[in-house]
This record gives C-alpha cells, structure tokens and sequence, in this order.
C-alpha cells in the first residue's frame, strides 16, 4: 500500500516549508537579530570583560537631561555636568541654562541654579575644593544668511580726560558721510582720556580712550550696511560731550557673526552646592583655557571677546584669594581652548591642541612658555601639525616623566582632514623634540583620552569627519601602555561621541562619557543631529580580574591636609600587595580639553596596618587643592580613591602681573 502522511505530518511539513521560504526572504534580519544577540552574550562574559572592560548606561531621570558641554569631578565626589544654554539658541534666547550636580555612587541627581550661560566657558579646580568658572556666551554666532541686520564693530572714543562715560545699550550712532543709523548692543564703559606730557617741552597732550561695542542697524535690509569707515555722532550727548566722544566703524555688513563672550566669573561650592560671583575678567572669553598654576592662581588664555574676535594674546591671572584678576604684562597669542599644561620652574607646556577658532598660521606651533619672561621655546617633530584643531593632550602617567602625548585632531575649522597619529614628547630631553607613537584606532577628531591608576592611557570615541558628518562617528576604544608604547584595543563604546563630548575617571576607578554634538544624524548629511544625551559609565578590564580590590581607608576623621614634601599613613588591610600608590587630579573636561589631569607616583613604605606616603616637592608638580590618592596592586587592581587636601607651597613661583589697560 503506497504511504500517505497523516494530515498532522502535511501541517508540519508544509508549516516547515513556510518558516523555510520566509527565513530566504527576511535571512538577512534574522542574521542580524541572532548577530546582535549573539555579540550582547558574548560581552557580558566574564572573560571578555576581564581582557576588554564593559559599557553600560547610566539612568538619568527625564527632568536631569541636559546637553553635557561641561564635566568636573569635585571633591566632594560628585560631578558637576554643566550645559549652560547646552549650544541651543532658543534655550538662550529663553535664559534657560542648566547644570546638574550628579552623585555616581547613589546615582542621584539635582537641579542647580545656573547665573549666566556657562556655554563654553573655561573651568578648572581652585586649592579650596572650588570650581572655578570663567566666560561664556553673551551671543550666538549667526550664519550669513541667518544675519537680519547689518552690524560689527564700533569703536567709541573719548577724548575727556576728567570724566569716563557710559554708553547704555540702545544708544544710536548715526554716520556723518553715510547717515546710517546703528544700535549699541550692550553697555560699554569708555574710560576717561590719557594725560601725557611732554619730557621736553612739559606740553600735556591728550590721548583719546577707546572701548568696543557690537552694534547693529536699527532697520533691516541690505540698503543700512556700510562698506567703508565712518566717523559716528552719539545720540543722547550734550554740550562737550557731543565733540568728545564719538564712534568709528569699518564695514558694518551682513556676514557672518561669531559667537561673543562674556567677562563673567563665578566658583562653584561643592558643599553649598551653589555658584559664587566673583570679580570679572578684564576680557570677555568664550572658548577660553583656564590652567591652575604652582602657587594656586590660575591663568586664563584665548577665547572670543564681545565682539566674536580671538582675544588678541590678553591673558589674565586670576587670585582665588582676592577673586580678582590680573593681565600678564605682555601678550601670546593663542587660538581658542589651546592645550596648557603646567610643567616645570611654572612653564606652561602648549601641545600645540586646540578647539575652535583663530587663524591656521598663528598661534599653532607647540612649545614652552615661559610665564616670567614671556619667552617661547618651539618644540619640533610634530607630526600632521596641520591637524592639531579638536586633538587631544595628555601628559603620559606617572607625571613625573614629564612626557606628553597628542592624539588625533583635524585640519581648521570644518576641515575634513582628521589624522590616526599619536605624537610623545619628552620634555626631560636637553633638546625636546616629537616622535610617533602607535597610531590612533582610526583617524579621529574629538578622542576622549584618561589616565588611568595602572599608569595606562585609556582613549575613546572621536568622528573622522567635522561634528561627525557623513556618519562618521568612531565606536572604538583602546588602552596605551606607556611603558612598553603598546596599545590594546578594548570593548566598543555604546554610542557614538564628537563634538561637546568627553570622558573622565572617577574615584573609584571608572571612567564616565558624556555628550556629543552630531552637525548631522544620516550619511548623507540631510538630517540635523541631535545632542546624545546619554551618559555612559565604562568599567576598566582591572576591575573585572579575579579577586577583590586593594582597601585602602583614612586614618583621620573629616579634611586630611598633607603638605609638599609631608607623609601621610593609611589603612589597608592589603599592604602587602601594594605595588604602586597614586596621587590623581580630580578632572575637569570640555571640547577635547583637559589640562590638568596628573597622576602623580608617591613613594611609600608598608606598615604594620597599611602604608604611608610622602608627597613630592615641586609644586608644579602637584600644585594647591584637592588630590585622589589611590592604591594600586600587582595585577593593577586600584583601591577606591581617598581625598586630601594639598595647600599652597610657601616655594611655589607666582607669575608677574600688572594692571595693563585692556
């Protein structure tokens, strides 16, 4: 008797052949699915985290989503995420500016009142455990075909010696030739003229002072801009006044304007919570470098002044413990967010890194400076040194070798050249000169880069394209070993993270990103981007080996100060696997930039009950504030971070200011 299947066998086979035509068609996806399944199974072993580390999300509550331009570890260990109006126009035109105070032990959250538009401001630790917060955003830039009205640059003169004059926001300067009306923009205060006379003659002569406005049309259209200088009368002006002070202006046009700083300076309490104002700076910065310098003052350099032009080499010191600031008496030019790292005798070594604007031929080549002298040694072999803009620096861990690395960067401005290069510099070497170190995971604008308590370079992230066009985010990470100038790569970043990103240690040994600005979010370039603001937190593969970490605990209760040259004992019950202890700077990152990271060794010996240290005694090695001294054991396995205080050093050199006019 011929077989016939039952009907159940018919069912089965012909539901097999359906499931069989279907996975033809839709293989592809399926493949995916079991792919991405497959590569989320094979991370989360503990193997691979041991070899490659491990990513994961932090949940942020909807209410403390911010766009993240600004990140700093306090001492208190918290981290401040600062936005500001988070490059938003319409939050600033609202006043709306944000900053979150984030607890990544609890993982809680607060809101905190934010004063001005911290947007792109300069920030770095003061000895006190303060943040100090200087610049930010007066104006958005508006592109060529965005500008309404005509507008620039009015130089106000005043030609009074007995009497300054301020000129109030909406005072009209109106052409003597070309009888065109413009607006003051913001007050300005024009000092009263200079008295000078005559060593020969005893003759007094007057010379007139000048102040800057931005200043725009009072009516749109393209029939109210100028093209050549005018001498402009000052509505609002009586009697002598009307001949003493008066404006001259270039061009006044239509083309693109840059974003404008504001002189505004704050400190933020870690322990009230709450921003500070301080004394302002005598030059508006948006972009500007703050560096903390030996004796706890800390420069500011670069940035775009009122009028959306690169500080022309004004820099300016400031004193925490007067809140005031001071002028270098002689200008360096440099282009925004340069790259200042203290070194040695309060040199400031400039890795020739940078983010945002000034000119290709000025200001870029790297070298040291000398703050006393003014005195600029260049540093040769560089390599790409045409693809330094959005690089980053790090100086290479312990500190104490005084070497240096660069990582990655890109051509100026929206450039589409980006470079895979790393450059080390030893600047212990009589004649300091560049090498190459391995290259980059891929040609990488915008890498995030942390030293690490083992004494390795963890690097992160970047695009190979300005802002991440053409989908060009880089989802790659790698750890440097500086002692054997290998590098390894480790587990891929959950996102991608360009421009307004960064990454930091925290002090129990893990490493947070933050950020990223995408121009685009298609290959094709179509689609505006959006600001990721996911905060991830990555894992280090020494926190994955078998085995518990080093304990290492304070022996005194509340604020331990340990001075330059002192000791300090602490508890562990580990001592004997101690190999390595580590003095690390609590971080403070934007755009690519962060200078004052160190990681400084310490000499100690075991004791019966733990170890004690003795710091070093240069303070530009460890200048004034608040350090992480942490424990490290043979399989590099670091403790959690304990905080102590280092004050100022009675040793420390102070750079020479003077109240230059600015």
């Amino acid at each position: 008797m011929k077989f016939r299947p039952s009907r159940r066998t018919r069912r089965t086979a012909i539901g097999a052949t359906v499931v069989l035509v279907i996975a033809g068609f839709n293989g592809p996806a399926l493949y995916g699915i079991a792919s991405a399944k497959y590569h989320d199974y094979k991370i989360n072993q503990p193997e691979y985290k041991a070899a490659n580390g491990h990513w994961k999300t932090v949940e942020v509550p909807e209410k403390y989503r911010i766009n993240t331009i600004h990140a700093a570890l306090l001492h208190t260990g918290k981290v401040l995420l600062v936005a500001g109006s988070g490059n938003d126009a319409k939050q600033f035109d609202a006043k709306t500016f944000r900053t979150v105070l984030w607890d990544p032990v609890k993982n809680t959250f607060k809101n905190i009142h934010t004063p001005n538009d911290l947007f792109c401001a300069g920030h770095t630790q003061l000895p006190d455990g303060k943040l100090l917060v200087a610049g930010g955003t007066r104006r958005y830039e508006k592109l060529g075909g965005d500008v309404k009205k005509a507008g620039g640059l009015m130089i106000v003169h005043n030609e009074n010696p007995d009497r300054a004059k301020t000129i109030k926001a909406g005072t009209r300067f109106t052409g003597r030739h070309n009888n065109k009306t413009f607006e003051a923009k913001d007050n300005v205060l024009v000092p009263r003229a200079k008295k000078r006379a005559d060593p020969v003659t005893g003759r007094v002569e007057v010379r007139a002072s000048v102040a800057r406005v931005y200043v725009e049309a009072a009516k749109r259209g393209k029939q109210y801009q100028t093209g050549t200088e005018d001498n402009y009368r000052v509505s609002g002006l009586r009697g002598a006044e009307r001949k003493n002070i008066y404006g001259i202006a270039q061009k006044l046009s239509f083309d693109k304007k840059d974003f404008q700083g504001i002189k505004d300076s704050y400190e933020f309490d870690p322990v009230a919570e709450r921003y500070i104002k301080t004394d302002f700076m005598h030059e508006a910065r948006w972009y500007p470098t703050l560096t903390t310098l030996e004796d706890g003052k800390v420069l500011s350099v670069s940035g775009l002044d009122d009028i959306g032009q690169v500080v022309p080499g004004k820099n300016e010191i400031y004193d925490p413990r007067t809140k005031k600031w001071e002028f270098l008496p002689r200008k360096r030019f440099f282009p925004t967010y340069p790259a200042l790292h203290l070194t040695d005798d309060n040199k400031i070594f400039y890795s020739g890194a940078n983010a945002g604007y000034g000119p290709a031929d000025k200001g870029r080549t790297p070298g040291l400076w000398d703050l006393q002298t003014n005195g600029f040694r260049k540093i040769p072999g560089l390599s790409d040194p045409d693809k330094l803009e959005t690089a980053m620096s790090v100086p290479l861990p312990p500190t104490q070798s005084r070497k240096f690395m660069v990582l990655g960067g890109g051509g100026v401005g929206e450039s589409k050249k980006a470079s895979e290069k790393t450059r080390i510099v030893d600047l212990k070497d009589p004649a300091p000169h560049f090498r190459d170190g391995p290259d980059l995971y891929a040609k990488a604008r915008y890498p995030s880069s942390v030293i690490l308590p083992d004494d390795k370079v963890l690097t992160t992230n970047g695009s190979g394209d300005y802002r991440g066009r053409s989908d060009s985010n880089i989802l790659k990470a790698e750890i440097y070993d500086p002692s054997s100038d290998t590098k390894k790569p480790v587990a891929d970043p959950l996102v991608g993270r360009n421009y307004h990103s960064g990454a930091m240690l925290l002090p129990d040994g893990r490493v947070m990103t933050f950020g990223s600005d995408s121009l685009f979010a298609d290959k094709a370039n179509t689609k505006p981007g959006k600001f990721e603001q996911q905060i991830d937190i990555y894992t280090p593969p020494y926190l994955h080996t078998k085995g518990e970490r080093p304990e290492l605990r304070n022996t005194a209760g509340g604020e331990r100060t340990v001075r330059l040259g002192g000791t300090a004992s602490f508890l562990s019950k580990d001592a004997a696997s101690i190999k390595k202890m580590r003095l690390i700077r609590p971080s403070s990152f934007t755009h690519v930039t962060n200078v004052e990271q160190s990681s400084v060794a310490l000499k100690f010996k075991r004791t019966g009950n733990g170890v004690t240290v003795k710091l070093p005694e240069d303070p530009s090695l460890v200048p004034p504030g608040w350090w992480m001294v942490t424990a490290v054991d043979g399989k590099g396995k670091p403790s959690k971070s304990v905080w102590v205080k280092v004050p100022r050093s009675a040793t420390a050199q102070a750079p020479t200011t003077t109240p230059l006019s600015p």
